[in-house]
Protein backbone atom coordinates (compact mmCIF):
# COMPACT_ATOMS: atom_id res chain seq x y z
CA UNK A 1 0.00 0.00 0.00
CA UNK A 2 1.65 3.37 -0.92
CA UNK A 3 1.53 6.51 1.21
CA UNK A 4 0.90 8.81 -1.74
CA UNK A 5 -2.74 9.48 -1.98
CA UNK A 6 -4.70 8.46 -5.02
CA UNK A 7 -6.16 11.87 -6.48
CA UNK A 8 -9.81 11.28 -7.94
CA UNK A 9 -10.97 12.56 -10.96
CA UNK A 10 -14.41 11.67 -12.64
CA UNK A 11 -13.71 8.27 -13.80
CA UNK A 12 -12.41 7.26 -10.54
CA UNK A 13 -15.48 8.70 -8.78
CA UNK A 14 -18.14 6.43 -10.44
CA UNK A 15 -15.68 3.72 -8.78
CA UNK A 16 -16.80 4.95 -5.57
CA UNK A 17 -20.21 6.17 -5.65
CA UNK A 18 -21.68 3.15 -3.34
CA UNK A 19 -21.66 2.63 -0.28
CA UNK A 20 -20.65 -0.61 0.40
CA UNK A 21 -17.41 -0.12 -1.91
CA UNK A 22 -16.90 2.74 0.19
CA UNK A 23 -17.25 0.78 3.53
CA UNK A 24 -14.65 -2.18 1.79
CA UNK A 25 -12.01 0.04 1.12
CA UNK A 26 -12.03 1.95 4.46
CA UNK A 27 -11.73 -1.53 6.29
CA UNK A 28 -8.66 -2.94 3.80
CA UNK A 29 -7.12 0.26 4.68
CA UNK A 30 -7.88 0.67 8.72
CA UNK A 31 -7.56 -3.58 9.32
CA UNK A 32 -5.35 -4.84 6.48
CA UNK A 33 -5.66 -7.17 3.79
CA UNK A 34 -8.55 -9.56 3.40
CA UNK A 35 -11.23 -11.80 1.91
CA UNK A 36 -14.16 -11.43 0.23
CA UNK A 37 -15.79 -13.88 2.56
CA UNK A 38 -14.00 -12.42 5.73
CA UNK A 39 -15.46 -9.10 4.79
CA UNK A 40 -19.02 -10.28 4.04
CA UNK A 41 -19.32 -11.75 7.45
CA UNK A 42 -17.99 -8.80 8.97
CA UNK A 43 -20.39 -6.29 7.22
CA UNK A 44 -23.32 -8.61 6.96
CA UNK A 45 -23.59 -9.03 3.05
CA UNK A 46 -23.18 -11.91 1.17
CA UNK A 47 -19.84 -13.26 -0.67
CA UNK A 48 -21.42 -12.77 -4.13
CA UNK A 49 -21.43 -9.02 -3.27
CA UNK A 50 -18.87 -8.41 -1.83
CA UNK A 51 -16.48 -10.29 -4.04
CA UNK A 52 -18.56 -8.31 -7.09
CA UNK A 53 -17.88 -4.77 -5.42
CA UNK A 54 -13.94 -5.64 -4.53
CA UNK A 55 -13.35 -6.69 -8.09
CA UNK A 56 -15.08 -3.02 -9.59
CA UNK A 57 -12.22 -1.61 -6.59
CA UNK A 58 -9.81 -3.31 -7.71
CA UNK A 59 -11.14 -2.31 -11.98
CA UNK A 60 -11.03 1.18 -10.33
CA UNK A 61 -7.62 0.77 -8.69
CA UNK A 62 -8.57 1.21 -5.47
CA UNK A 63 -7.58 -2.27 -4.32
CA UNK A 64 -5.03 -4.98 -5.63
CA UNK A 65 -5.01 -8.92 -5.01
CA UNK A 66 -1.85 -9.70 -2.44
CA UNK A 67 0.45 -12.00 -3.66
CA UNK A 68 2.26 -12.48 -0.04
CA UNK A 69 -0.97 -14.89 0.20
CA UNK A 70 -0.47 -17.29 -2.46
CA UNK A 71 -2.55 -18.96 -4.83
CA UNK A 72 -5.76 -20.08 -3.10
CA UNK A 73 -9.03 -21.01 -3.01
CA UNK A 74 -10.30 -17.53 -2.39
CA UNK A 75 -8.47 -14.00 -2.96
CA UNK A 76 -7.01 -11.81 -0.72
CA UNK A 77 -7.10 -8.08 -1.16
CA UNK A 78 -5.35 -5.28 0.11
CA UNK A 79 -5.75 -1.12 -0.25
CA UNK A 80 -3.63 0.39 -3.61
CA UNK A 81 -3.26 3.70 -1.18
CA UNK A 82 -3.20 4.74 1.88
CA UNK A 83 -5.83 7.38 0.87
CA UNK A 84 -7.66 9.42 -1.90
CA UNK A 85 -8.49 13.16 -1.79
CA UNK A 86 -9.74 15.32 -4.21
CA UNK A 87 -8.26 18.72 -5.20
CA UNK A 88 -9.02 22.02 -6.95
CA UNK A 89 -6.93 20.99 -9.72
CA UNK A 90 -8.49 17.57 -10.45
CA UNK A 91 -11.17 19.39 -12.76
CA UNK A 92 -13.95 17.56 -10.77
CA UNK A 93 -17.15 19.16 -10.48
CA UNK A 94 -19.63 19.43 -7.70
CA UNK A 95 -22.26 17.63 -9.53
CA UNK A 96 -19.90 14.81 -10.38
CA UNK A 97 -18.69 14.38 -7.41
CA UNK A 98 -22.19 14.19 -5.16
CA UNK A 99 -22.39 10.21 -5.49
CA UNK A 100 -19.20 9.79 -4.06
CA UNK A 101 -19.67 12.30 -1.59
CA UNK A 102 -23.17 10.91 -0.87
CA UNK A 103 -21.82 7.25 -0.22
CA UNK A 104 -19.34 9.01 2.49
CA UNK A 105 -21.91 10.59 4.50
CA UNK A 106 -23.68 7.35 4.67
CA UNK A 107 -20.46 5.95 6.06
CA UNK A 108 -20.03 8.33 8.32
CA UNK A 109 -23.41 8.00 9.48
CA UNK A 110 -23.25 4.02 10.13
CA UNK A 111 -19.90 4.60 11.87
CA UNK A 112 -21.47 6.82 14.38
CA UNK A 113 -25.02 4.28 14.68
CA UNK A 114 -22.00 1.63 15.10
CA UNK A 115 -20.53 3.04 18.01
CA UNK A 116 -23.77 3.94 19.64
CA UNK A 117 -24.87 0.47 19.43
CA UNK A 118 -21.60 -0.59 21.12
CA UNK A 119 -21.57 2.51 23.29
CA UNK A 120 -23.37 0.48 26.98
CA UNK A 121 -21.08 -2.66 26.43
CA UNK A 122 -17.46 -0.10 26.31
CA UNK A 123 -15.11 -0.64 29.05
CA UNK A 124 -15.65 2.47 31.53
CA UNK A 125 -12.16 4.55 30.13
CA UNK A 126 -13.39 4.69 26.99
CA UNK A 127 -17.14 5.67 27.98
CA UNK A 128 -15.64 8.41 29.40
CA UNK A 129 -13.63 9.67 26.53
CA UNK A 130 -16.06 10.50 23.13
CA UNK A 131 -17.22 13.60 21.71
CA UNK A 132 -20.37 13.63 19.50
CA UNK A 133 -20.78 18.21 19.29
CA UNK A 134 -20.99 20.90 16.67
CA UNK A 135 -20.87 24.86 16.81
CA UNK A 136 -22.18 27.04 14.67
CA UNK A 137 -19.90 29.54 13.68
CA UNK A 138 -20.02 33.04 11.29
CA UNK A 139 -17.14 32.73 8.95
CA UNK A 140 -15.59 33.97 6.19
CA UNK A 141 -14.61 31.25 3.29
CA UNK A 142 -11.32 32.39 4.20
CA UNK A 143 -11.94 31.54 7.76
CA UNK A 144 -13.18 27.85 6.80
CA UNK A 145 -10.02 27.37 4.45
CA UNK A 146 -8.42 28.40 7.80
CA UNK A 147 -10.30 26.11 10.18
CA UNK A 148 -9.53 23.03 7.59
CA UNK A 149 -6.07 23.76 7.80
CA UNK A 150 -5.62 23.85 11.57
CA UNK A 151 -7.90 21.26 12.09
CA UNK A 152 -6.29 19.40 9.67
CA UNK A 153 -2.59 19.69 11.10
CA UNK A 154 -3.95 18.71 14.88
CA UNK A 155 -5.15 15.35 13.92
CA UNK A 156 -1.95 14.94 11.95
CA UNK A 157 -0.27 15.16 15.72
CA UNK A 158 -1.35 12.24 16.78
CA UNK A 159 -0.79 8.28 15.14
CA UNK A 160 -2.06 7.04 12.76
CA UNK A 161 -3.62 3.16 12.95
CA UNK A 162 -1.41 1.12 10.98
CA UNK A 163 -2.68 -1.90 9.48
CA UNK A 164 -1.87 -5.04 10.90
CA UNK A 165 0.39 -3.34 13.97
CA UNK A 166 -0.92 -3.77 17.30
CA UNK A 167 -0.83 -0.06 19.08
CA UNK A 168 0.86 0.76 21.94
CA UNK A 169 -0.69 -0.64 24.85
CA UNK A 170 -4.29 0.32 25.98
CA UNK A 171 -4.84 2.03 22.47
CA UNK A 172 -7.52 1.23 20.09
CA UNK A 173 -8.76 2.32 17.15
CA UNK A 174 -10.44 5.95 17.37
CA UNK A 175 -12.51 7.26 14.31
CA UNK A 176 -12.16 11.04 13.92
CA UNK A 177 -14.31 12.71 11.28
CA UNK A 178 -15.00 16.08 10.63
CA UNK A 179 -17.62 18.11 8.49
CA UNK A 180 -17.04 22.15 7.88
CA UNK A 181 -20.69 22.89 5.88
CA UNK A 182 -21.52 26.45 5.00
CA UNK A 183 -25.26 27.05 5.33
CA UNK A 184 -26.21 29.37 3.26
CA UNK A 185 -30.14 28.08 2.86
CA UNK A 186 -31.65 28.99 -0.50
CA UNK A 187 -28.71 29.58 -1.93
CA UNK A 188 -26.81 26.30 -1.00
CA UNK A 189 -29.67 24.63 -3.54
CA UNK A 190 -28.97 26.63 -6.06
CA UNK A 191 -31.62 29.28 -5.50
CA UNK A 192 -29.36 32.00 -5.02
CA UNK A 193 -28.05 34.37 -7.34
CA UNK A 194 -25.12 32.23 -7.63
CA UNK A 195 -25.97 28.96 -7.40
CA UNK A 196 -25.95 27.53 -10.70
CA UNK A 197 -22.23 28.89 -11.30
CA UNK A 198 -21.18 27.27 -7.95
CA UNK A 199 -22.47 23.99 -9.03
CA UNK A 200 -20.28 23.64 -11.66
CA UNK A 201 -17.25 24.79 -10.42
CA UNK A 202 -14.53 22.53 -9.76
CA UNK A 203 -14.00 22.67 -5.61
CA UNK A 204 -11.50 21.55 -3.21
CA UNK A 205 -11.07 18.55 -0.85
CA UNK A 206 -7.52 18.16 -0.32
CA UNK A 207 -7.22 16.87 3.02
CA UNK A 208 -6.13 13.26 2.39
CA UNK A 209 -9.24 10.69 3.74
CA UNK A 210 -7.22 7.43 5.04
CA UNK A 211 -10.02 5.57 6.79
CA UNK A 212 -11.52 4.97 3.63
CA UNK A 213 -11.75 8.06 1.42
CA UNK A 214 -12.17 11.66 2.08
Amino acid sequence: MTDDPVVLDPRLLRGLAHPLRVRLLELLRVDGRSTATRLAERLGQSSGATSYHLRQLAEYGFVEEDPEQGAGRERWWRAAHRSTTLDKDSGVTIAEAEGYMRAVAASYSARVARFLDSMTTLPAEWQANWTMSDSILQLTPEDVARLKEEIFALVQRYPRREPGVAGPEGSAPVAVQWNVLPDLGDAAAGNGPEGDAQGRQGFDLSEPRGDGTR
